[in-house]
């Protein structure tokens, strides 16, 4: 009987350390620019949809979003997107043009189990309103503090819970890299 027990807790054992073997010599789960740009643009469309659900006189959309990962070999993500801001008044609805260029650093959220963007910066931005066009601060400050609280709050990626290499990510302690092109889920080494 002892002999039995030994066994199987050496099998354990020999389980536990190939599995920490293989995950810490496996190559990173990464995550491309384009598939951040879709992840984007259906969580817009989803906020957008909750917004105005809950009475919100505005309503937002995006034409294009641009996600450039680690340039110049910097750890952020620069977020280029362009699209419309209306305010949905009685009978009328006021659109305004918007483009904007955000910089910010992704970080990964273990209780959430999502990246989002953080130490938003802004970098350009131009409004068209059909009555103005160019930068105007007030309008800018609005639109961008909009935008910040909305990436602040809202994930730019989400693990899916029904992949299996994502559900296993979620389990461990993870962080996420920039490199060039695309975030790679790292091992946290904290």
């Amino acid at each position: 009987m002892k002999q039995q027990h030994l066994k199987s807790l050496w099998a354990l054992m020999i389980m536990v350390l190939a599995l920490t073997t293989g995950c810490a010599s496996m190559s990173p789960y990464s995550i491309s620019e384009g598939e951040l740009e879709r992840h984007l643009q259906k969580a817009v469309s989803d906020y957008d949809r909750q917004q105005l659900q809950n009475g919100s006189p505005l309503s937002m959309s995006l034409s294009g979003a641009d996600v450039t990962l680690g340039p110049d070999g910097r750890d952020v993500a620069v977020i280029d997107v362009k699209g419309q801001v209306a305010l949905n008044a009685i009978l009328t609805k006021l659109p305004v043009d918007i483009a904007l260029k955000v910089e910010g650093a992704p970080v990964y959220d273990s209780k959430e189990k999502a990246i989002f963007i953080r130490r938003i910066k802004l970098l350009e931005s131009s409004i068209d309103a059909g009555f103005f066009k160019g930068d105007l601060a007030p309008v800018t400050d609005t639109v961008m503090g909009v935008v910040a609280q909305m990436l602040e709050t809202m994930p730019v990626y989400r693990l899916n819970e029904s992949n299996m290499a994502e559900r296993m990510f979620g389990l461990v302690p993870m962080d996420v890299r920039v490199a060039p092109g695309r975030l790679e889920f790292v091992m946290d080494d904290k």
